[in-house]
């Protein structure tokens, strides 16, 4: 048998932002209430199980014409893991000129997911 979960969320899925109440029961159901459309049920349900965030931030570069290049996940990350692909990142220095959707960190933190340039430098 699992462990009952229970959570109050605020879904980010649409504009809506609804107030949800999420609970996922030893038995493995998921009741989700408060929610005006039917993606909150998979956002609260990815919410109680397996949590996950995209990034989007900013990696130093040795070009002075652009010192900084905006770069983005190409998936979602663990959230659990968002704190160690942020610090690989901020010590990240990009070399190379990039196009954007090139790939300028491959499988950050061991997550499977890759950082990429979201400009052309």
């Amino acid at each position: 048998m699992s462990k009952r979960i229970e959570k109050d969320l605020i879904c980010i899925v649409c504009p809506n932002g609804c107030r949800l109440h999420g609970v996922l029961t030893e038995e493995g159901k998921l009741e989700v209430t408060g929610n005006r459309c039917i993606r909150g049920n998979a956002f609260a349900g990815t919410e109680l199980t397996n949590p996950t965030r995209s990034i989007t931030t900013t990696v130093k570069t040795v070009f002075e014409d652009f010192p900084f290049l905006p770069v983005r996940t190409n998936g979602e990350v663990p959230k659990y893991a968002v704190a160690a692909v942020l610090e690989e990142l901020q010590r990240l220095v990009v070399t190379k000129r990039m196009v954007c959707g090139d790939v300028v960190l491959e499988n950050a933190a061991e997550t499977g997911v890759n950082i990429i340039a979201t400009m052309t430098i």
